[in-house]
């Protein structure tokens, strides 16, 4: 099962159709101060995936050959984790392999980390569950006082965690060892994969939808409520919510949807996918048990997801242009979608190109790309406070057209190489 596959059902077919998406004035909105959480070392990519309320970042940083940073068809060389705090970066290692990645993954209050870590054993099915090439196994972790412990899987040799609440509970996802049928021939990480709640040392899977095989769930809330979707090896079928033990299907458009973040109140954020095959960002403002709503889609962009949302009910999330280069990072907030380019100064130097978690103090984590400079073109991890203060020039107001990311039509398996959406399938 892949998500990415899944994300790419609801991304193809490219309708061009232009989902309202409202450009706001930036003087009228709060306007952010922009702290560059840059790369690290000989690392030329970082990606800010996670913000906890204290403002400390979990840090994805990776290396790729020069000249292919800004392009997801780049080789990805190597990957890790950091926990950034006030700009100091703790490496949080590996399991015993090279490579450390997130898959949108949490840092919580208490400083927890969860995330997935390569080990020095090969996969004996062949797999590449964490997408570096290795073909090693791939475990979810857990990070406690910067030391690492993998998690149980569920009788197979793979899982990835996603995110671990203020109560210690984690979810994401962990294979059972069983050959998934509905895999097409040819696939590489072909075994059958769980949504797994994690609780007390001890984990569990939780429930599909009927008839479903697989499943991926994303996010928990401190009341112990989960998202993220069911389906099969090549579909994500129903965006899904898990409480108690009990899978809800989100209400969608006809055509699917997936749930990437869900705050304390029950409030979901995520991607619904039109009629009419057009993908854009969702909202159900009255969770499981409501309608969503058609975030919509940034003015010229043609694909859109919301990953975080906070409990004021402000939704940040990500677009891509029709030639699928990383477009505009946004927020979503009194019904108005406003592109985060036209709230960040000029003098932050980084073009937001997405916006992945949000905390309670409206703290935006995410990543850009450096504008000018000697580190022109590197994508840069950064953090995002808001500020009541008037912008004279916005980075919109100097780079009007964002610079390309050159994404390739395949894109899904790059996504997940580098920001972890799920299980890669070859």
């Amino acid at each position: 099962m892949s998500a990415l596959r899944r994300l790419r059902n609801f991304c193809i077919p490219w309708f061009a159709m232009i989902v309202l998406g409202c450009f706001s004035d930036a003087v009228a909105q709060t306007s952010y101060k922009v702290t560059d959480l840059g790369s690290e070392g000989k690392d030329i990519l970082g990606c800010a995936m996670s913000v906890n309320n204290e403002g400390w970042t979990e840090v994805m940083a990776q290396n790729l050959p020069p000249g292919q940073q800004d392009s997801l068809t780049g080789t990805l060389l190597s990957g890790r984790l950091f926990v950034d705090i006030e700009g100091f970066k703790f490496d949080l290692g590996t399991l015993g392999g090279t490579n450390t990645s997130s898959n949108w993954g949490q840092i919580n209050d208490f400083g927890e980390v969860v995330g997935f870590s390569e080990t020095a054993v090969p996969d004996p099915n062949g797999e590449d569950i964490c997408g570096f090439g290795t073909h090693l196994t791939c475990r979810p972790f857990l990070s406690q006082f910067l030391h690492m412990r993998a998690l149980p899987t569920l009788g197979g040799n793979n899982g990835q965690a996603s995110s671990v609440n203020i109560r210690g509970q984690i979810v994401g996802f962990a294979e059972n060892g069983a050959l998934d049928t509905t895999c097409p021939a040819g696939t590489t990480n072909n075994r059958i994969a769980l949504p797994a709640l994690w609780e007390k040392g001890a984990v569990n899977a939780l429930p599909l939808v009927t008839n479903d095989v697989d499943g991926v769930a994303f996010w928990i809330n401190d009341q112990g409520q989960a998202v993220g979707y069911s389906g099969n090896c090549t579909t994500a079928v129903h965006g899904a919510s898990w409480k108690n033990n009990i899978i809800s299907i989100l209400a969608d458009l006809g055509n699917g949807a997936l749930a990437q973040s869900i705050n304390n109140r029950g409030q979901i954020a995520g991607q619904v996918t039109s009629p009419d095959g057009s993908t854009s960002a969702a909202d159900w403002q009255n969770g499981a048990d409501g309608a969503v709503t058609n975030i919509g889609i940034p003015l010229g962009d043609a694909i859109a997801f919301a990953s975080g949302i906070n409990d004021r009910g402000q939704v940040v999330g990500s677009s891509l242009d029709s030639s699928l280069s990383w477009s505009h990072a946004f927020i979503w907030q009194d019904g108005v979608m406003t592109n985060l380019d036209t709230l960040f100064p000029d003098s932050a130097n980084l073009n937001p190109v997405m916006g992945n978690k949000i905390n309670e103090r409206g703290q935006i984590s995410g990543m850009a790309i450096v504008m000018s400079g000697p580190h022109k073109g590197d994508i840069h991890a950064f953090l995002a406070t808001p500020v009541n203060e008037r912008i004279d020039r916005s980075v919109a107001d100097v780079a009007p057209t964002h610079l390309k990311s050159n994404l390739p039509a395949n894109l899904n398996k790059q996504l997940l190489q580098r920001f972890g959406l799920g299980r890669l399938a070859q």
